[in-house]
């Protein structure tokens, strides 16, 4: 509908600048003005200020104005009609669209938070995106939502006021990542999120290392700093690159690399006894392989004994390949 309106725009301005352009030219060979005096009679005809004349009209020049005259009423009553629709429906339809973004965002629940995005924000997105996770942007920057907002759940605002949290369904997110170029910003997010949500599982950036206790401290569960993560993985593919070269890989989305998943024990346990990881045999059913084992307190076990005892609320880590992990999670309704 803009893109009509828009197209209309063009017509209307084409037509006023036909009207000026045959009004000067008019004056011009049928009364015999100079160029100037000609653009002074036209802008004064099509306008109707009503100024004084250069000078006295013949009959042609007379029927000559009259036509410029009814003419150019008619087409900048068009052109002012055209402008005013185009004005009044953007405005609807931008409230149209905010409201329709609220009701989305109404019907979300244990979903993901991001705040910020820009380079960390589009990237903490993308994967979201591949792994199909339901989530919600928040940016103050309406260029940037303008942008993307055709792609992404936007809530334009500031995300350090708790009026924005609200908007974006901080009462009923899971997960909240705040990816905000200035540690002081980020500190004030987490601490507003973690009074507004103390079950939140907030994942923050930083860019000093002094932030991070402070970041934690204010609620943080997960602090990370990209730029010590991109020195650390470039000193890495030199030192080890094929090991690196494979770890990148693993965590790829694509037809034809490798995946990795977690999952919950009770996604198993209505659909089989499990009380090992030799009873899940997650190798035979469905080719993935068991690579870690988190326990209920957060323990992390590489490379689990296949008698290994599993206990609630616990998870494991399995690699497959991408037919693999479909399979995985087809077969135990993960998804």
């Amino acid at each position: 509908m803009i893109r009509l309106f828009r197209s209309k725009i063009y017509v209307a301005l084409t037509l006023m600048s036909l009207i000026l352009v045959i009004g000067v030219s008019g004056y011009h060979f049928i009364a015999d003005y100079n160029w100037l005096d000609a653009l002074y009679m036209t802008i004064i005809t099509v306008t109707t200020v009503g100024f004084k004349e250069v000078g006295p009209m013949d009959t042609q020049t007379k029927v000559f104005t009259v036509v410029l005259i009814v003419s150019s009423v008619f087409i900048f009553a068009y052109a002012i009609s055209v402008i005013t629709e185009y004005v009044f429906n953007r405005n609807q339809l931008q409230l149209l669209k905010t409201k329709k973004v609220k009701k989305m965002i109404k019907n979300l629940s244990n979903h993901v938070i991001v705040c910020g995005y820009g380079r960390n924000g589009m990237q903490a997105v993308e994967r979201l995106k591949a792994y199909k996770k339901p989530f919600v942007v928040i940016e103050n920057d309406k260029e940037i939502v303008n942008r993307y907002e055709d792609d992404i759940l936007f809530i334009e605002g500031d995300a350090n006021e708790d009026e924005t949290l609200f908007s974006a369904g901080i009462d009923r997110a899971h997960y909240l990542i705040v990816t905000l170029p200035d540690d002081a910003a980020n500190l004030f997010v987490v601490l507003s999120a973690r009074q507004l949500n103390d079950k939140l599982f907030i994942i923050s950036r930083a860019s000093l290392v002094s932030s991070q206790k402070k970041l934690k401290l204010a609620g943080a569960n997960k602090v990370i700093m990209p730029d010590k993560i991109g020195g650390d993985h470039m000193a890495s593919l030199v030192v080890i690159p094929d090991l690196i070269t494979f770890m990148d890989k693993l965590s790829t989305e694509g037809e034809n690399t490798t995946n990795l998943e977690e999952v919950a024990i009770e996604s198993f346990a209505d659909k089989m006894v499990c009380n090992s990881l030799r009873d899940l045999d997650l190798r035979r059913k469905t080719g993935c392989t068991i690579i870690g084992y988190i326990e209920p307190n957060g323990n992390y076990i590489i490379n689990p004994e296949a008698d290994l005892p599993l206990e609630p609320n616990s998870k494991v880590i399995v690699l497959g390949r991408p037919e693999q992990i479909k399979k995985l999670n087809e077969m135990f309704h993960l998804v």
